[in-house]
């Protein structure tokens, strides 16, 4: 179960930060009522995702909902009590601050009144974050060699986790959007569907990504949840979502676009022996989930890399650990003569809230010059 144990190791600041509250307290009654709150905060997760690989009525998946949000409350209250805590013990030290004016009660009051509030203001900011659905626009200029084309208009989306959470009316905003940009070639970056059961009524998604209109179709390359609850190819066939799996296909003799399988599948293919027998004649065009392999594709001829995966770690500060794991865990990096970009998803794994990142769909502009 993804982040139990990180959940298991951070148990220790969860006692400290109960203990702390039990003492900003005047009645026993408070003190307990707030013991059991922690204990539910702190079970709660673990709930929602045993529950997210069950099918349930409506009252399962509230109850899936609130456990998934208790995850960034936990976080948020944890760090709040003790940076709150640090600052405090600076203040005293400095003089600023006398043992009496902190143990008074009126100083009490507002420091609990502080480090509750504050979690709960900035989990309802992430979770209005995460409904804003943004247009992001870039341009860049790649070699044309031999293609037809003098420019193409690429939408990119990616991590969408679709499942019992989605909101009805994400994938008609969705491709609302995608539309409106008149887009030659729609790309998707995998992470398509959430959850490892076999029972969601997928017919409604598949049925909204086929209103998707593009001059030469909708492309994929999977994800790692791609591979839970078995094969979801005929997902992405009914939905008129050409999959490519460590394959390249010519397009309209305009490109080459190339998907890569997984970078955990125990298939995948190297960049270099999936490039091969390839001709230079055409652009080339990578769709690859995860932005971990930047380094080698920089030494071959694709022009132009596209992921997601990362979604910037999605509540900070763990956007500092993507940060430190991918060269590049959200935005555009230029290395060699290739461009790379990763999108920090349509939407998101587990809780509905994003405090870094955007809930984002790609429009590249690319632009094709006669030199390489």
């Amino acid at each position: 179960m993804w982040l139990l144990n990180e959940l298991i190791f951070s148990i220790p600041l969860i006692i400290y930060v109960c203990l702390r509250i039990r003492k900003l307290l005047a009645r026993k009654l408070y003190k307990n009522i707030s013991t059991a709150l922690f204990l539910f905060l702190v079970l709660a997760f673990p709930l929602a995702e045993i529950l997210s690989h069950r099918a349930g009525p409506s009252w399962i998946r509230a109850l899936m909902n609130i456990g998934y949000y208790t995850l960034p409350l936990l976080l948020y209250l944890v760090l709040t009590v003790v940076l709150t805590d640090l600052l405090i013990g600076l203040l005293r030290m400095l003089k600023v601050l006398s043992k009496e004016k902190v143990n008074g009660r009126r100083f009490r009051r507002f420091h609990l009144g502080f480090v509750v509030i504050l979690p709960l203001v900035v989990v309802v900011l992430g979770i209005l974050n995460f409904h804003h659905l943004r247009l992001k626009e870039y341009s860049v200029e790649i070699p044309r060699r031999s293609s037809v084309l003098t420019e193409l208009k690429i939408v990119f989306a990616s991590d969408f986790h679709l499942g019992d959470q989605t909101e009805s009316d994400f994938m008609d905003r969705f491709v609302a959007l995608v539309n409106a940009q008149n887009p030659d070639l729609v790309l998707i970056g995998g992470d398509v569907l959430e959850g490892d059961r076999r029972d969601e009524a997928l017919d409604h998604f598949e049925a909204q990504f086929r209103q998707i209109k593009s001059k030469y179709g909708v492309f994929a390359a999977p994800g790692n949840h791609e591979g839970y609850g078995g094969n979801r190819d005929e997902f992405f066939t009914r939905a008129g979502i050409r999959l490519l799996r460590d394959a390249v296909e010519k397009i309209d003799g305009a490109l080459y676009l190339t998907g890569r399988n997984d970078g955990r599948s125990r298939d995948r293919k190297t960049i270099e022996a999936l490039l091969q027998g390839t001709p230079d004649d055409l652009p080339l065009i990578l769709v690859d989930h995860r932005p971990t392999d930047i380094d080698n594709v920089s030494r071959t001829r694709v022009d132009l890399q596209i992921s997601g995966h990362t979604h910037h770690g999605q509540l900070f500060p763990i956007n500092f650990i993507t940060n430190k794991q991918y060269e590049l865990s959200w935005g555009y990096l230029k290395k060699g003569q290739t461009h790379f970009f990763v999108s920090s998803g349509a939407q998101v794994w587990g809780p509905r809230v994003r405090t870094v990142g955007d809930s984002e769909i790609l429009l590249i502009r690319v632009n094709f010059s006669a030199a390489r």
